[in-house]
């Protein structure tokens, strides 16, 4: 392993800050399936950087993103940009789901501009997102209440999902518990099949959910663990 200088050294790194932890934390390495030399990181807090010539220089994209925790003036800072979490969609490496700390946030152009999805049901408030790999305009979040209180909305669980690009969203709620739920994802916790039909969470309070039909019904498969901080099938 070499330390990647070009971004470690960038001279907006003194900018950088924790968004929930001491220190900024890259937590999303989105390599495009067509360019090995094309990745693009999702960093809290530093927003989104883009390199093209396999970490020799990167710059950093983002338009469209904002941050309602900064002064009005500062709200468009690229660098102050809070993603929970970057996911390429696999059918078209150009559309990429974005869970920021202030909504859902869908782009066309591998990041380098952001449109904000609305009216996600129940919250826009997250950390986990999922795209579908066989189809460009569907996802999934794990909504929870907010930034404060970061557990399931109404102490009842649910799994968003849209199917027309973000402009719609549906909470999925089929054998989930819904009440007395204070579960929450954690960003990396959440993972979808390779066919995009069956997918997989597990939570902070130690529980795991199983939909093999994209979502429509979940089957718990088990509870009490230690807090999960990853989930991936294989």
């Amino acid at each position: 392993w070499n330390l990647v200088r070009s971004l470690w050294d960038d001279p907006t790194r003194e900018k950088w800050f924790g968004g929930g932890t001491d220190e900024p934390a890259l937590h999303s390495i989105e390599v495009d399936p067509r360019d090995p030399n094309r990745v693009t990181l999702g960093v809290s807090c530093a927003g989104v950087w883009e390199t093209t010539d396999g970490g020799e220089s990167w710059t950093s994209i983002g338009r469209g993103l904002f941050a309602e925790y900064m002064p009005p003036e500062q709200r468009d800072m690229l660098e102050a940009q809070d993603p929970h979490m970057i996911r390429t969609c696999a059918a078209d490496p150009d559309v990429l789901w974005m869970q920021h700390h202030n909504g859902v946030f869908r782009s066309e152009n591998r990041g380098h501009d952001w449109t904000e999805c609305k009216d996600v049901e129940p919250s826009n408030f997250g950390f986990a997102v999922a795209s579908d790999p066989t189809n460009r305009d569907v996802a999934w979040t794990i909504p929870g209440i907010d930034d404060s209180v970061r557990a399931a909305c109404d102490g009842a669980l649910c799994v968003s999902r849209t199917e027309d690009g973000g402009k719609s969203w549906t909470a999925l709620r089929a054998g989930l518990p819904q009440r007395h739920a204070f579960d929450m994802a954690f960003r990396h916790a959440f993972d979808v099949t390779a066919d995009g039909r069956c997918l997989c969470f597990g939570t902070t309070s130690g529980n795991v959910y199983f939909s093999d039909d994209r979502g429509d019904s979940w089957t718990t498969l088990g509870t009490s663990f230690a807090p999960v901080y990853s989930v991936e099938f294989f």
